[in-house]
């Protein structure tokens, strides 16, 4: 099998027929393919391309020692309102400080504690998707048959947990909002092509170039909106599960042809909702998670580390992203650390 080249990674394919979602999904599927790159015992897709010279690139990257969490709160207020039986964490205490005073712990010597449990789906907010969340009429990262890879057991071969120690390295912010929206944001709906992020590049100069091993972020604005929704009294609304900006689907080639490592946005769905297609349901979630193999972040808190980079023209960064290694899990949630 032939992989890019240099002069294929910019390649545009030809315009969306939005009455043809099978087509469009089996070509981008067939020209993007990454089944075999790696063996066919590959678990890790494109965290293959990041390996340790590209650890060793990022963390070159750390001048003034600022740091970021770029992870949305956990709790009872986030956005989830039970689409796909996906619920808000609930936090539970199992001992109290109440219980340490009144003496009922049981403990010698005066000593106390507290203790507490947390109940959640575990893409309830800010996480990586694994290889094992998205499958393409059956099948699964790097050609196997779904159910051969995640049964009620779990996902017992590519698992969150095979990435646990990879995810270290180069990031890169694109503030599209920022580069191409209006005050910082993009609509609901907007589909962001690679035209959108090759002139965001572009505008943010030489630290914003995208290449092989790098962690991408990009941002959108959608969860700035919803911040000033919820401080309006409105709420949430359909962050967690309605319209957003998003990436087209016509960059799958853009992001295969770059050999990113992964990919995070600061959207529910990374890709453009509603989709672009007449009837469509997250296609180009089924060629890049199963086909390209690529790891895809959702609900990232881009919105600090954006105001920074704007601040200092400097769009890259070390960042650290290990999910919760929750073995069997089809994705995890996720506290990424930019270092500047």
């Amino acid at each position: 099998m032939g992989w890019p080249t240099v002069d294929s990674v910019h390649e545009s394919p030809e315009p969306l027929d939005r009455t043809d979602p099978e087509g469009a999904i089996a070509a981008a599927a067939k020209r993007c393919s990454n089944w075999g790159r790696w063996g066919a015992d590959d678990v890790l897709g494109t965290l293959n391309f990041l390996d340790e010279a590209k650890r060793v690139e990022g963390a070159r990257l750390v001048r003034r020692g600022v740091s970021f969490s770029l992870s949305q709160r956990f709790d009872m207020d986030g956005p989830q309102k039970g689409w796909r039986r996906r619920t808000n964490p609930v936090h539970t205490m199992l001992d109290t400080g109440t219980d340490a005073e009144r003496g009922v712990q049981g403990f010698p010597h005066g000593i106390g504690g507290a203790d507490d449990v947390v109940s959640m789906p575990l893409q309830c907010s800010t996480q990586w998707d694994g290889l094992g969340h998205i499958f393409d009429h059956g099948m699964a990262w790097n050609g196997r048959r779904a159910g051969d890879v995640v049964t009620s057991l779990g996902d017992s071969v590519t698992g969150i947990e095979t990435t646990a120690g990879l995810f270290a390295g180069r990031g890169v912010l694109l503030d599209v909002g920022r580069a191409i929206g209006t005050d910082g944001e993009l609509p609901d709906g907007f589909a962001i092509t690679t035209e959108h992020l090759e002139a965001t590049i572009a505008a943010q100069g030489d630290s914003a170039r995208v290449g092989r091993g790098d962690l991408l972020l990009v941002r959108t604005g959608r969860l700035t909106r919803a911040r000033r929704d919820i401080a309006e009294g409105r709420g949430w609304g359909d962050y967690a599960g309605g319209a957003a900006p998003g990436l087209s689907f016509t960059t799958a080639d853009w992001l295969h042809g770059t050999e990113i490592a992964g990919i995070a946005t600061d959207t529910w769905g990374f890709e453009v909702r509603p989709n672009e297609f007449d009837v469509a349901f997250q296609p180009l979630h089924q060629v890049a998670i199963p086909n390209i193999g690529l790891f895809i972040g959702e609900m990232w808190d881009l919105d600090a580390l954006a105001a920074d980079c704007a601040a200092d023209g400097v769009w890259d960064f070390f960042l650290t992203a290990a999910p919760l290694p929750v073995t069997g899990a089809v994705g995890a949630p996720v506290n990424p650390i930019a270092v500047k």
